[in-house]
């Protein structure tokens, strides 16, 4: 029996969503309904409950981690719920955008082609308002300077400095083009961007390096210990209990 309260917050969130992918010809709970009791209830009653997560960040995180999973048709349902729960189409950009340079544009190159065209399905004009703010000359002493705010001035000096110099390019590149390009943009702030980094560095398993380094990161802007746990709880169901143990160990390693 599915919960009152796992319908609750799932009719909220998916009521009205004006997408379906292609081939979804029967639902799943007529197909699958024992799976679709266990998950809902689950993922949208037990774990969504728990703690006193912002449900808007919540679902942006939830996005986040779905882009670095690459899972394309169920991203696509929850963006178009996404929309049904106030994120504006300018912060959904921004998101996609900011898993560039983490995930790779291999990854990402087709999931902007999906972002579109759910957008354009719900009635949004592209392109979207840009968020570009500072030039091609700017882009790395600015995103140097932003680079040294979120990890630290002599951390990140001391990275640039013990680069091999055969490896000083792409110590360059991190400042120019990962924090320079991406970070300085519009509409999402600082805080928002770390704590979506670390969703796409634990959804894509593999990173503890830079897990760790993003726990760092966020600790440094204001996302503590607390709120670093929560959200590897909200992202269980999607991700798995392996890379969410992998995230909590990374989190106790750096809260120590």
């Amino acid at each position: 029996m599915i919960t009152k309260k796992a319908l609750e917050n799932h009719d909220a969130i998916f009521d009205g969503v004006k997408y379906a992918p292609a081939g979804e010809t029967r639902p799943m709970s007529e197909t699958n309904p024992e799976y679709v009791e266990t998950f809902l209830n689950f993922a949208f009653d037990e774990v969504y409950e728990h703690g006193n997560y912002d449900k808007k960040l919540r679902w942006m995180v939830i996005l986040a981690s779905m882009i670095a999973q690459n899972t394309r048709d169920r991203y696509k349902v929850f963006l178009a719920a996404g929309l049904n729960i106030g994120i504006i189409p300018e912060e959904i950009m921004e998101i996609v955008y900011q898993a560039v340079p983490y995930c790779g544009i291999a990854r990402v190159f087709d999931i902007i082609y999906d972002t579109n065209e759910v957008l354009e399905a719900n009635g949004v004009k592209l392109p979207v308002k840009g968020g570009i703010n500072v030039s091609h000359d700017e882009r790395f002493m600015k995103g140097l300077a932003l680079q040294k705010s979120i990890f630290g001035d002599e951390n990140i000096q001391n990275m640039r400095d013990s680069a091999p110099d055969d490896e000083k390019h792409i110590q360059d590149y991190l400042s120019a083009n990962c924090f320079g390009d991406y970070y300085t943009r519009s509409y999402l702030d600082i805080k928002t961007r770390e704590v979506l980094t670390f969703a796409m560095l634990i959804s894509l398993g593999g990173c503890e390096a830079q897990v760790k380094g993003h726990i760092a990161g966020n600790l440094n802007v204001g996302n503590d210990r607390e709120f670093l746990i929560e959200t590897v709880t909200q992202l269980l169901p999607y991700i798995g209990y392996p890379r969410s143990l992998n995230a909590l160990k990374c989190i106790d390693e750096v809260c120590k």
